[in-house]
């Protein structure tokens, strides 16, 4: 982040001949609102009105009287510091006054200070170096300004999330917009002067951050424009142009193409992620141009952001690339799936489009997470891609395929069991390491899980329960109860017991087994009068709650399970409600009771 810039003036400007001012201010006059015991004099808390001085200062002799006109003059440093030392006041007091009256004493106090000061030098600094000094006193304010402007913004957004974690009411999601537009605009005002870059450096990262969370809800098309507007800004302002900002600059350039896949715009996604690539490659140009050799911390930034639009770019490309032109009659020649799992790597188009546009095994299982990747659509909302062209489903098909080879090849161990590193997924893709993180794994696993690859879900999920089993961090142990939660209900949704069409990894380990072991005695299940996977889905879901509670699944698994029986009583109307009502008073009578179950 830019650091506030400092008040200094350039000795080769001034002119020792130049000593007359145009002309001081008028002098306020001597009633109770000027004060001469400003904060410079005193640190009291308590303010009583002085009349002001009667001295003179054009009796006092000029700034050139005391030698040349450099750092060590005495009477330009003590200039520069009266102003530091009444600036550092007023950022540091600022935050104190809480009431509308002491705001005014602050603002009446700083005003008459700072227009003591200019009333002080005014008659004996040269002109250049006044006017100058003036306006960086003002560049000074209006910072410190945008600064407070900018704080206010976030403190704003922190009491919508307090007081609205998910922003599930429409009034927080409309403040939050509000905040939006007054960060924009606060930009939009900081953004033509270069020294107030780290106004805009701060204003994208507040941008960003309010509009993930408007994303995770749903308002990718309310979040768009302002993140573009954060990309604009971080192009147009040259101090943020360096490499040392590349990798956020890719950041806001991937959450703009996110938007534009989440709005089912992809046209326009996968363009502003070529654009992306462009402009990183006219930065790389221009760092290849200049003297200065690449360091390898630059080719790290230029690499995680070709890789992340090239990713954005994939995500439409490898669907676009076998969709049927309409205005040609091609015969149809469809690859048998089944045979070609059973071929060496690369067996599909979609495996040689990996191989052409990433170098590692890492980036390229990102490139497979991103393009099945759906946030319109939940985990638990299963079913097959919806779609009536058959390309596009044989392209799904291809990716998980893909994705299982990925895994088998690269994350193997020596027990033909899967192993993990402890690294993230983007650290690899960097480094060019053909090994896929466990956070990755995990998320294939629920792809598979919601495009109903049963086959693959139950091994790929046994194996990797196994694992995280054996780990102690939290993320490991949340990622295994929600694996848990979905091996439990999958019996429930698959009630045909479909395989799919991806073949299971090898060394295959039942994943009902881990939910047996969590789950109570079957013989209690048979008592209760419930079903094995019922009473299995319930014990699963009673060990998370007591654990730690997955809300998203948990919310999720219930409404499933209870909409079935709501859906019959709608369709079959009062007559089914009934029939249940008879029935249980006929159970009851029967058991010798007067009252109701």
């Amino acid at each position: 982040m830019a650091a506030h810039g400092t008040c200094s003036f350039s000795p080769s400007n001034l002119s020792p001949t130049s000593v007359s001012p145009p002309g001081p201010p008028p002098t306020p006059p001597p009633t109770s609102t000027a004060i001469s015991k400003s904060p410079l004099e005193s640190k009291a808390s308590s303010l009583s009105p002085v009349p002001h001085s009667t001295c003179h200062e054009d009796s006092l002799p000029l700034a050139v009287f005391y030698g040349p006109l450099d750092a060590k003059n005495p009477l330009l440093v003590s200039c520069e510091k009266e102003i530091q030392e009444l600036l550092g006041f007023m950022k540091r007091k600022k935050a104190l006054a809480t009431t509308e009256e002491q705001k005014h004493e602050f603002h009446r106090r700083c005003a008459t200070s700072l227009f003591n000061i200019w009333t002080k030098y005014a008659p004996r600094l040269p002109a250049a170096y006044y006017n100058e000094k003036l306006l960086k006193v003002g560049d000074s304010l209006c910072e410190m300004k945008f600064h407070a402007l900018n704080g206010k913004n976030i403190c704003s957004y922190q009491l919508v999330c307090d007081s609205d974690t998910n922003l599930q009411n429409r009034e927080s999601v409309i403040h939050c917009l509000h905040i939006l537009s007054s960060l924009r605009l606060i930009m939009q005002v900081a953004l033509p002067q270069e020294h107030l870059c780290w106004i805009i450096f701060n204003g994208t990262i507040y941008i960003y951050t309010i509009c993930r969370k408007l994303m995770i809800i749903g308002h990718s098309s309310k979040a768009l424009e302002y993140l573009l507007w954060a990309s604009m800004c971080m192009e147009s302002s040259v101090p943020l142009l360096a490499v040392r900002y590349l990798t956020w600059r890719a950041s806001l350039y991937t959450a703009v193409c996110q938007c534009y896949y989440d709005c089912h715009a992809g046209v326009h996604g996968e363009a502003f992620a070529r654009r992306a690539l462009a402009k990183i490659d006219e930065l790389r140009q221009l760092e290849l141009m200049s003297s200065s050799p690449s360091q390898e911390e630059s080719r790290r930034c230029y690499r995680e952001a070709a890789i992340k639009m090239a990713v954005m770019i994939f995500k439409r490309g490898v669907f676009e690339s076998r969709r049927k032109n309409k205005s040609l009659f091609r015969p149809k020649i469809r690859v048998n799936l089944r045979e070609a799992q059973t071929l060496q790597w690369p067996r599909t188009v979609t495996e040689r489009l990996l191989d052409e546009m990433f170098d590692s095994t890492a980036s390229r299982f990102l490139a497979v997470l991103e393009a099945l990747s759906d946030s319109n659509r939940r985990t638990l909302q299963t079913g097959p891609v919806v779609t009536e062209e058959v390309e596009v489903r044989d392209v799904v098909s291809e990716l998980f395929i893909a994705g299982r080879e990925l895994l088998i090849t690269s994350n193997t161990g020596a027990e033909g069991t899967l192993d993990f590193p402890k690294s993230s997924l983007l650290p690899l893709i960097i480094q060019r390491k053909n090994v896929i993180s466990v956070d990755a794994a995990v998320k294939f696993i629920k792809l598979a899980f919601t495009y109903e690859e049963w086959s693959l879900f139950e091994s790929s999920a046994g194996q990797l329960i196994d694992f995280l089993q054996r780990q102690d961090d939290p993320e490991s142990k949340k990622a295994e109860k929600e694996l848990l939660l979905l091996i439990a209900i999958e019996p429930l949704i698959n009630v045909k017991r479909n395989k799919g069409l991806i073949f299971p990894l090898e060394n295959f380990k039942e994943g009902q087994v881990y939910c047996k072991k969590i789950a109570f005695h079957d013989t209690c299940g048979k008592a209760c009068g419930h079903s094995e996977d019922v009473f299995l889905l319930a014990t699963t879901l009673y060990s998370c709650v007591c654990d730690s509670p997955q809300v998203k699944y948990l919310f999720s698994i219930i409404c499933n399970r209870v909409k079935g029986g709501y859906l019959e009583m709608m369709i079959c109307g009062y007559g089914y409600l009934r029939k249940t009502s008879t029935a249980l008073v006929f159970k009851n009578k029967f058991q010798g009771s007067s009252e109701p179950l």
